[in-house]
């Protein structure tokens, strides 16, 4: 804790709230997510409505869009874990891509290329996309060459969020002066998480029918995790019980109401803030750099972007 900001200690009320893994499946099924290992054929929206409409769910969504053809880590989101879902999209991906060269390439020009195609690139989203063609920049991280059969490359992307791997194909072969096709692909990992935390859609039915069909919810609750666990590398604020009260309630977090905050945060950027217990309370935006936090006796710290919590879990003090 090194890192943050130890302001006055507090202690929790055990009656009000709990650990996020101590959570009941519904609890859970509020506000949690899974993560599945997508299959070739459906698209990432055809999905999520077919688990939607397997657990019985109002609102469930997925977080990243993976074509149709493409496979791999592929996080559901179920209720108020929604709400998160552009910040999820952020995370950095590793795909598996497996490259079809209309003629055979030399080695040393494909190595050549893919060393151009590494670091802050062009990426134009290919005119196929959901999104609006304009260019734009992406980094690409790590482009390594994993194996080849004749016109067949296999090569594994590290990239930031966004970057289209079908621009890469277009573009190495404009850079090699033939066509290239991506093949395959496949999502590696999404942010920390990776294809051994997934499961299949196979898995999930399975788990459904154990739950509400033998009453058995062990297999579900292995699967869906707790929101929390999209938040850990994104910088936190720890506050008091009575300031989780307010805050949900869209209350602004007061100087006394905090724990713990981060360092060398400025103002106007954007926390995550958890009560004493690790639950996600949501986002707030800092009225003030976070260092100048420790010398203030009372006054505004940061104004609600984002309520995750429901407002009856803690109770209302005024």
């Amino acid at each position: 804790m090194s890192d943050h900001l130890l302001l006055p200690e507090a202690e929790t009320n055990p009656a009000f709230g709990g650990q996020p893994d101590d959570r009941s499946l519904e609890q859970l099924l509020e506000s949690g997510f899974i993560l599945v290992d997508k299959p070739a054929g459906p698209t990432s929206h055809q999905l999520a409505a077919w688990a939607r409409d397997l657990l019985g769910l109002e609102r469930l969504g997925h977080g990243g869009t993976l074509d149709p053809f493409a496979t791999g880590v592929l996080p559901l989101m179920a209720g108020r874990c929604m709400k998160i879902t552009n910040k999820i999209l952020k995370h950095k991906k590793t795909y598996i891509a497996v490259f079809r060269f209309q003629n055979t390439p030399n080695l040393d020009e494909l190595a050549k290329v893919m060393a151009s195609l590494t670091g802050r690139i062009y990426n134009v989203p290919p005119e196929v996309s959901a999104v609006k063609v304009q260019v734009r920049t992406r980094e690409v991280f790590k482009f390594d060459l994993l194996d080849f059969d004749e016109k067949d490359v296999i090569t594994r992307i590290t990239c930031e969020a966004g970057t289209y791997i079908r621009t890469m194909a277009r573009d190495m072969g404009l850079l090699l002066n033939m066509n290239v096709s991506l093949k395959e692909l496949r999502r590696e990992s999404s942010g920390m998480f990776d294809l051994d935390q997934c499961v299949t859609m196979d898995d999930l039915a399975d788990a459904v029918w154990l739950w509400k069909e033998c009453g058995d919810q062990s297999a579900m609750m292995r699967i869906v995790h707790p929101i929390e666990k999209l938040l850990v590398e994104i910088p936190r604020c720890e506050i008091k019980d009575s300031a989780v009260a307010a805050l949900t309630f869209g209350a602004p977090l007061l100087r006394p109401g905090i724990v713990s905050l981060p360092k060398n945060i400025s103002k106007g950027s954007e926390l995550f803030v958890t009560s004493l217990k690790g639950e996600a309370v949501g986002f707030v935006k800092l009225k003030v750099d976070s260092n100048d936090v420790q010398t203030m006796e009372r006054g505004e710290v940061a104004r609600p972007s984002m309520v995750l919590m429901g407002n009856e879990v803690y109770p209302r003090r005024w």
